[in-house]
């Protein structure tokens, strides 16, 4: 059968194939598209020609398209929909897509070329995009070791390597050890908790009948509803556990490796740690600009949390339970007292957030601000839950939306925004963004529908908030679009352990993302 990544493909807005791409398609695909970027990066450094903007920052904007065409939908199945098969094609991709990256910072002509450009920047009349596309594609050759000589260099190569296996390992561990876990419930504990929450927690077992799962959208309602104090410290043990349970997916050798592969890499480029080179290019500047800023705030919200913790113990105390609070006796009490004191109950708001109204609302408020229009639209879609949408302004086609909502095991933990394709107008075309939300909210029984929290209902408007930076992008070049440098950006998703991982505008980070992937510190 003919693999569909060597079609055009014959899609709504050009959208991948889904229900055409099989397990074995993603590999030669890759291996054609990374051949054809080695082969349009070796063409750019070989340029006989004095280097301009036009023949070596633009063309390497371009270099490595087939690429993104192949990753973008690989890593948004891998990441919301996983299965074994695409784990073990993440395994495989890590030290692949590293490899590729040390190659094309280790190429010294290419970087000359850049760097020649760079430093002669003021005469060469560039224009606002041109010029920041420069300055970001010389920062990011810099800050990735193309300046390393000698030892050093192979040195960074291998640290680059193996910080990809370890996070493609550490993304899969903490995936398996969530979806392993399920806390059954009896009738009688299942009668105690809200509606909404009865409801997805039967969707959640199926057949087997009821069950918590350690899905956000499920664990913390039941921390703060059930009055089934063994049960709130069975689920949270093991919430906080995951990554820690020893065997083959305990990521506590992992993690200890990474931070001083981190930190050794920082050094080699010339920084004290790696917390002063992360956040060089951040908005806080340094490590000390950070340690101000919660040592400002950790007195104040120390005093606060402790005159709490006292109300919670009277509490705890008046329920006939003795010793001291206990972690999973926050949620509960903290409930409790919401709706003792204030008689706001989650339970009763969530009604007036389903979730088809909040997607409503979310589109009518962009269209009250920006004058879009959302028109859900049969697509290829990587699994049935997820749902398109074409967006619209002024009857003119703006961008193509994913919202995939619901947690399952083979998804990831959290909330991100990412893109399947990027705008841009590189070479004279008008390329339009496929944006993708995905979300973990609980899924209701048949026949019943998706309550949201109000925790819930803002993640779904803060992720969509980074979908309309998206859907709205209106530049020439795609790394601007997309804060990402192209020719060196798809090992930086293999080297991702998904764990908290950075939306270029506004949510803390731990790995480098090569598309701008939003995953809130909070979910």
């Amino acid at each position: 059968m003919t693999n569909p990544f060597l079609e055009t493909w014959d899609t709504p807005f050009g959208l991948p194939p889904f229900d055409r791409i099989a397990v074995g398609d993603w590999m030669p695909a890759t291996e054609a598209a990374l051949a054809e970027a080695r082969a349009a990066v070796e063409t750019i450094a070989a340029n006989p020609e004095a280097p301009n903007f036009d023949n070596t920052v633009a063309a390497l904007e371009m270099s490595d398209e087939a690429l993104g065409r192949v990753l973008s939908a690989f890593y948004a199945v891998a990441s919301a929909d996983s299965t074994p098969a695409l784990q073990a094609l993440q395994r495989d991709f890590a030290p692949m897509l590293s490899a590729h990256m040390s190659w094309v910072i280790g190429n010294q002509a290419l970087f000359e070329r850049i760097d020649a450009l760079w430093q002669t920047r003021e005469t060469l009349d560039l224009g606002p995009e041109e010029a920041r596309v420069l300055m970001l594609t010389h920062r990011r050759f810099v800050r990735a070791g193309a300046q390393l000589e000698g030892q050093a260099a192979v040195r960074m190569a291998e640290i680059r390597t193996r910080l990809s296996v370890l996070g493609t390992q550490f993304s899969q561990n903490l995936l398996a050890d969530e979806s392993a876990w399920t806390m059954p419930l009896s009738e009688e504990e299942l009668a105690k908790l809200p509606a909404g929450l009865r409801s997805a927690a039967k969707a959640a077992g199926g057949d087997k009948g009821a069950v918590i799962t350690l899905s956000r959208s499920l664990v913390v309602p039941f921390l703060q509803y059930s009055p089934n104090r063994e049960l709130r410290r069975r689920a949270f043990e093991a919430w906080g556990a995951r990554g820690m349970n020893g065997g083959e997916t305990d990521n506590r050798a992992i993690a200890a490796e990474t931070l001083k592969l981190r930190e050794e890499r920082a050094k080699l480029l010339g920084h004290d740690d790696y917390a002063s080179w992360k956040l060089e290019t951040e908005m806080a500047g340094s490590p000390q600009a950070v340690r101000e800023l919660l040592h400002a705030v950790w007195t104040p919200a120390r005093a606060a949390a402790e005159a709490d913790a006292a109300i919670y113990a009277d509490m705890l105390h008046a329920d006939g339970h003795e010793g001291p609070l206990e972690p999973w006796d926050w949620r509960y009490y903290a409930e409790g007292r919401r709706r003792a004191e204030h008689e706001i109950d989650d339970g009763t708001l969530k009604p007036y957030l389903q979730l088809d109204r909040m997607i409503e609302a979310a589109f009518s408020v962009a269209h009250r601000l920006f004058g879009i229009e959302a028109r859900e639209i049969e697509a290829p879609a990587y699994h049935p839950d997820a749902r398109t949408f074409e967006i619209t302004r002024r009857g003119e086609h703006l961008a193509v939306f994913v919202g995939d909502w619901f947690a399952r095991p083979s998804k990831r933990s959290g909330a991100w925004c990412t893109t399947m394709r990027d705008q841009h107008r590189m070479a004279g075309r008008d390329v339009r963004p496929l944006v993708l939300n995905v979300c973990n909210f609980a899924k209701p029984d048949a026949g019943e529908p998706a309550l949201l929290s109000f925790d819930d209902a803002r993640t779904l408007f803060h992720e969509f908030g980074h979908a309309l930076h998206q859907m709205l992008s209106d530049v020439t070049y795609e790394s601007i679009s997309a804060p990402r440098s192209r020719a060196i950006s798809w090992s930086c998703r293999a080297s991702s352990s998904n764990t908290g991982s950075k939306c270029p505008k506004c949510c803390a980070s731990s790995p480098p993302m090569p598309r701008p992937v939003s995953r809130c510190p909070r979910r």
